[in-house]
C-alpha cells in the first residue's frame, strides 16, 4: 500500500519513527509528511532514512506537480501519529494550512489518528468534541493510553505503542473478515517458581501473541487475551487475563477454550517446573557452591486441547526452534505438528538476537500435515495478518 504518515509537533513524534519503520518492514510504501512543528522534534534525514523516500512539508514546494493534493490523492491509508490536540481541532474543522492538512483533505483514503498530549488538554471539552466529530467521520482513534508523559506528569494521553497504532492502522485499511469468530489467544512467557524471589522462564516479550490478538479484534472478531507476566494496553472490548505458571495458563485456556471457535497458542511455556518450590529465600550460605533442583514435566497444554476441542474449533500452535537448518528446522515442525494434532503450527528461528523481544519475526507456516501453507517475514503485525488469513471464509 502507498501510506502517507503524518506526523506533527509533540515530544511524542520520536514514537513515529517506528511506526514508519514498522510499515515500510511490512512492504509498504510510506511517505511522511511532517508539520514544521515536527521538525522541530525529529530531523528531516532521520525520516528520510527510515521511510526510504523523500520527505516533503512545505505546502508551496512542487507546485507544477500540485504536490498539496497528489499526495493524499495517491494514498491507499492515512496515518498521523502523533496528533496533536491542534492538529486534532484542525483536522475536525477542515483546516488546511500545511501540506499534511490539504493531503488529508485530497484524500478518499481511511485515516487513522494516534492522540498525544496532557491529561488536561485530552480532556478539555473542544478536544472531547473534536474527537467526537472525526468518529463520526469514519476516523479510527487508536489510544491515547495512560502513562508517563512529558516532565513529571502522568495520565491518559501518552501515545499508543507503534505496534499497536500499526496494527489498527493495518486493519483500518484491510478486511474485516473475522466478524463473529470468537479467538483464543495466549502471548506471553511463563514463569516457574523457585521461591518468593527467583523463576524459572524464558526470554519471550510476548510481541507476537499481542499483535496477533490486536489485528483479530480490528478484523471484527471476539477476542479473549491470555497473557503470562506481561502488561498488555489492551484495546477496549478485548478480554484480557493475567497468569504467571505454565499450571495457572492451563487453567485459564482450557476455561476459555470451551467457548472458542479459533485457539491461537502463541505463549512460550516452559516445559517444567520445580519439584518443589521454597517457602523462604533460597541463601547462598546455607546452599553451598552447587544448587540442585528436581524439575517434573509440565502437561501438554496444546495437545490438551487438540485431544479434547469441541467440533469444527480450528487450533494453531507455535514452534520456536533454534534450528539453523531451513530443512532440519522444517522437520522439527511437521514432527511438533503431527504430535500436537493441530490444524497450522507457526515455526519461527529464536535465538539469542532472533524472535524473541525483538519487533519483527520470520515464519513458516504449516498445516496439520506438515505442507507449507504460508510464509510470513516483517514487522510482528504483518506476521500476525499472515496468520489470521489463515482463517478467511
Amino acid at each position: 500500500m502507498n501510506i502517507v504518515v503524518g506526523v506533527t509537533g509533540g515530544i511524542a513524534a520520536y514514537k513515529a519513527v517506528n511506526v514508519i519503520r514498522a510499515l515500510v518492514l511490512a512492504g509498504h510504501d510510506v511517505h511522511v509528511v511532517p508539520t514544521a512543528a515536527a521538525l522541530r522534534f525529529v530531523g528531516r534525514p532521520t525520516l528520510e532514512a527510515i521511510s526510504r523516500n523523500p520527505v516533503h512539508s512545505d505546502l508551496y514546494e512542487g507546485v507544477a506537480e500540485v504536490r498539496h493534493v497528489a499526495i493524499g490523492q495517491a494514498a491507499d491509508l492515512i496515518v498521523v501519529a502523533p496528533a496533536t490536540a491542534n492538529t486534532i481541532a484542525k483536522l475536525a474543522n477542515g483546516l488546511a494550512d500545511d501540506l499534511l492538512g490539504n493531503s488529508i483533505l485530497a484524500s478518499t483514503a481511511p485515516v487513522v489518528v494516534a492522540p498525544a498530549m496532557h491529561t488536561e488538554m485530552w480532556h478539555n471539552p473542544a478536544t472531547v468534541a473534536n474527537i467526537a466529530t472525526l468518529r463520526e467521520r469514519g476516523v479510527t482513534v487508536v489510544g491515547p493510553g495512560v502513562g508517563q508523559l512529558t516532565g513529571s506528569d502522568a495520565g491518559a494521553g501518552r501515545m499508543s505503542e507503534p505496534d499497536e497504532i500499526v496494527a489498527a492502522a493495518l486493519a483500518a485499511a484491510g478486511p474485516r473478515d473475522l466478524v463473529g469468530r470468537r479467538i483464543l489467544v495466549t502471548a506471553g512467557g511463563t514463569r516457574e517458581a523457585l521461591d518468593p524471589v527467583r523463576f524459572i522462564g524464558n526470554r519471550s516479550s510476548g510481541r507476537q501473541g499481542v499483535a496477533i490478538a490486536r489485528a483479530a479484534q480490528a478484523r471484527g472478531a471476539e477476542v479473549t487475551l491470555v497473557v503470562a507476566n506481561l502488561e498488555v494496553d489492551a484495546p477496549s472490548g478485548m478480554t484480557v487475563e493475567h497468569v504467571s505458571s505454565t499450571l495457572e495458563l492451563q487453567a485459564a485456556t482450557v476455561a476459555a477454550a470451551a467457548a472458542a471457535d479459533v485457539v491461537i497458542m502463541a505463549a512460550a511455556v516452559s516445559d517444567y517446573r520445580p519439584e518443589s518450590v521454597a517457602d523462604a529465600k533460597i541463601k547462598k550460605e546455607t546452599q553451598g557452591d552447587t544448587l540442585q533442583l528436581t524439575l517434573v514435566k509440565n502437561p501438554d497444554i496444546l495437545r490438551s486441547l487438540t485431544e479434547s476441542r469441541p467440533a469444527g474449533q480450528v487450533v494453531i500452535g507455535f514452534a520456536a526452534e533454534t534450528e539453523q537448518d531451513a530443512e532440519a528446522l522444517l522437520e522439527l515442525g511437521r514432527a511438533k505438528a503431527a504430535r500436537k494434532g493441530v490444524d497450522y503450527l507457526v515455526v519461527n528461528r529464536v535465538g539469542w538476537t532472533k524472535g524473541f523481544a525483538t519487533e519483527s519475526n520470520e515464519v513458516v507456516i504449516l498445516s496439520g500435515a506438515g505442507v507449507i501453507v504460508g510464509e510470513s517475514s516483517g514487522s510482528k503485525a504483518a506476521v500476525a495478518d499472515s496468520i489470521l488469513d489463515l482463517l478467511r471464509t
